[in-house]
């Protein structure tokens, strides 16, 4: 009886452990064995808390990375909601990252948040940028980095412009209505990241982004997007001038910070959740992860790209996120 009640009171005593409010996917046999890849979401519209997690689970199993994904986290219920501007636990991951994956839309994270992200900027390290990573920051003036802000006059056009080429500019083909098909830019036939990729392979509902040409600096065009006259992924392009240029959707181009080292960074303005489903737009993302991480010679001819678990994305618009999901949720067994 005294040992039923104690064990009782300790039960009683004992405070509950919460999951930990990201996802972490161990990486296997393959050449990204013992790196570790941190992919960042948070954005209200593009689905990144579905996308980054199925990406990490390809990184993961077909690669060998060991990859962890932070969601942008409601405070009260400790539940994934994109809507939460101002927090993503877990930043401190990207202290001993090799690769930071990111995929942000207008973040106003708390310094203590930011601080990690703006030093692994500083130290050179090789980072991928997803669809609205152009605009990945609409901070507080008051904060100590509020010039990485998108509309940054100080910084002009902030992170985006600034690391990665580009802020955001506009919508370049329909918004929901012209679908982007990808055609490999004429320079980069034989660059390593399309690799296994031929013209059409890449397709995906998200529209083309506007971006200024040329690119600033290095900056080398990967993909192009053609502007589809609908939805579909046999609709025929768009005539006129919004093929004519065709505006880059992938890119490559080095970085740094004033103060900080020189860094690779590979950009691509396409990735909503539904994009995913497209092979040719997963082999290139896989194939750019390997290119920042200067394991270009890795490439194999054609990397395995297979979804991993059940995917079902949720299509892109603004509130459209499932309710009630925690990071605990999108763990698959091993």
């Amino acid at each position: 009886m005294i040992r039923t009640g104690l064990l009782l009171s300790l039960v009683l005593a004992a405070p509950l452990l919460a999951a930990d409010p990201w996802l972490v996917h161990k990486g296997g046999e393959g050449p990204g064995k013992g790196k570790h890849i941190v992919l960042i979401s948070g954005d209200e519209e593009y689905r990144s808390e579905e996308a980054l997690p199925q990406l990490a689970r390809i990184l993961a199993k077909h690669h060998g990375f060991t990859c962890t994904v932070l969601f942008a986290i409601d405070k009260k219920t400790g539940e994934i909601n994109p809507n939460e501007r101002g927090n993503i636990p877990g930043m401190e991951a990207l202290e001993k990252a090799d690769l930071m994956v990111n995929f942000l839309r207008f973040r106003d994270l708390p310094d203590e948040q930011m601080r990690y992200f703006v030093d692994y900027v500083a130290a050179g390290k090789p980072m991928v940028a997803l669809r609205t990573s152009t605009h990945a920051f609409n901070l507080n003036p008051k904060s100590k980095y509020a010039r990485w802000s998108f509309n940054s006059r100080d910084w002009d056009g902030g992170f985006g412009r600034q690391l990665l080429g580009e802020t955001w500019k506009a919508h370049h083909g329909r918004h929901g209505k012209e679908a982007t098909r990808g055609i490999i830019a004429p320079e980069a036939r034989n660059h390593p990241i399309v690799r296994g990729i031929k013209d059409g392979d890449i397709f995906g509902p998200s529209d083309v982004y506007e971006v200024r040409l040329p690119l600033p600096g290095d900056s080398k065009p990967i993909v192009l997007g053609q502007v589809v006259a609908g939805m579909n992924e046999k609709d025929p392009p768009v005539e006129g001038k919004k093929n004519d240029p065709m505006m880059p959707i992938a890119w490559t181009k080095t970085y740094s910070l004033p103060e900080g080292k020189k860094g690779r960074v590979f950009t691509s303005t396409m990735c909503c959740s539904q994009d995913l489903l497209s092979e040719g737009l997963r082999r290139l993302l896989v194939n750019g992860c390997y290119w920042a991480l200067g394991m270009e010679e890795q490439i194999p001819e054609k990397s395995k790209v297979d979804l991993v678990g059940e995917y079902k994305p949720l299509p892109f618009a603004f509130g459209g996120f499932k309710k009630g999901v925690k990071p605990e949720d999108l763990r698959l067994d091993d």
